[in-house]
């Protein structure tokens, strides 16, 4: 028996190196991954570029702490600055510690402004945040809540819906929070309207809107924020997964005046924002800064969409809905998710499963047409299956 808790329910299969959109097994196989680690892989693997910046800084500096200053991680905040709404960054290990500041800065801003009974996120239906007791709090799935005592208050949680967000508001609404694009609960796209009015509604209400773009953002829909398309700007940000490309690294990003609320003391994180992790943030942040790679990102999630849809026709009785924008997306299907999922392993096709029975396709942001065709072609044989 592995002496490994037991709470993950892995496949019997395990790989040993990668390149590129694929992976090979320990056995030999090859594997073509429309997973990439839940959204993590952004660039594959073994990117060169990537790889080179991990084995220079390893051979310099791997931590400090951050009772020092430390060069890459001014660097690459600076860069999330220029690139995105906020002014100001706190460097984290994941995307629930993201999260985690994320609340903590919205409470101390209207702590600092003198209003401590505003410390209620309004939380939405169907949203995945993290497994700390704090984000499963948010998150208000009673599958994450069982077992772990009470729930943390301070997060109401309601349906998707403008009107019901509004009756939520309250004199102890501190802000919003919502993925513009929940995965976990099987790819579910917010609109760009629903978007606009929730910032519209903040605003009308003086409270925050954070969006936790741990998975839609960092270049995932085509645009390097999935708010963006909505032409909206938020107060507060959570990233996490593809800004270190496989390396263990996270943000929360802010506007200056609700960021400056975490003064000394307020918040930390003993390897948060480390050399080696910033270093790789930043060059993850060159590949995905070149010229052309967003647009090449838009240009293959609309051909996976189309390719999807061309799926569905083809099976209708298994594939019941396509959803998602950009390299995000799913296929809600007839049978067990896992079933399916199963039968793609057999195929060797990586892809993973998500709420309402959807599977998740989410490709490193490198795929080009050919493997969209293959993963396609994989697909076809495991629903003919």
């Amino acid at each position: 028996m592995s002496a490994l808790y037991q709470n993950y329910k892995r496949a019997d299969l395990s790989f040993e190196r990668g390149e590129g959109v694929r992976l090979f097994s320990s056995d030999g196989g090859e594997y073509l991954d429309f997973a990439a680690g839940i959204a993590v892989n952004a660039l594959g693997h073994s990117d060169a570029h990537v790889v080179n910046a991990l084995k220079e800084q390893s051979e310099k500096l791997w931590h400090v702490s951050n009772v020092f200053s430390i060069p890459e991680a001014e660097k690459l905040a600076q860069r999330l600055v220029d690139i995105s709404f906020a002014d100001m960054v706190f460097f984290t290990n994941s995307g629930a510690e993201a999260i985690e500041c994320a609340i903590k800065t919205a409470r101390r801003y209207f702590y600092d402004k003198g209003q401590p009974e505003r410390y209620e996120i309004i939380t939405l239906e169907g949203a995945f945040h993290g497994r700390t007791l704090g984000t499963i709090a948010a998150g208000g799935n009673e599958g994450y809540l069982t077992g772990f005592g009470p729930k943390a208050e301070g997060f109401p949680h309601v349906a998707g819906d403008l009107e019901a967000i509004k009756a939520a508001i309250s004199d102890k609404t501190a802000g919003i929070l919502l993925e513009p694009i929940q995965g976990e609960s099987g790819i579910n796209v917010f609109s760009n309207e629903f978007l606009r009015d929730l910032r519209a509604l903040c605003d009308a209400h003086g409270i925050l809107l954070i969006v936790d773009e741990i998975q839609c953002g960092y270049g995932r829909t085509g645009k390097m924020f999935a708010y963006e398309w909505a032409g909206i700007a938020p107060d507060i940000m959570a990233l996490a997964k593809g800004i270190g490309g496989g390396f263990p690294l996270g943000a929360c990003l802010a506007k200056e005046e609700i960021g400056a609320s975490m003064v000394p003391g307020t918040h930390g994180s003993t390897y948060g924002g480390n050399p080696m992790a910033c270093a790789v943030g930043n060059a993850v942040l060159d590949r995905i800064s070149e010229v052309g790679f967003l647009a090449h990102v838009d240009e293959m999630g609309q051909y996976l969409s189309w390719s999807l849809q061309q799926l569905a026709q083809k099976f209708p009785d298994e594939v019941l809905e396509v959803r998602g924008k950009g390299l995000m997306a799913g296929i809600k299907v007839k049978q067990p998710v896992s079933d399916l999922l199963a039968k793609l392993r057999d195929h060797h096709l990586l892809a993973v499963g998500a709420g309402d029975n959807v599977v998740r396709f989410l490709p490193p942001l490198i795929v080009e047409k050919q493997d969209i065709d293959e993963a396609m072609n994989r697909m076809e044989k495991a629903l003919s299956a």
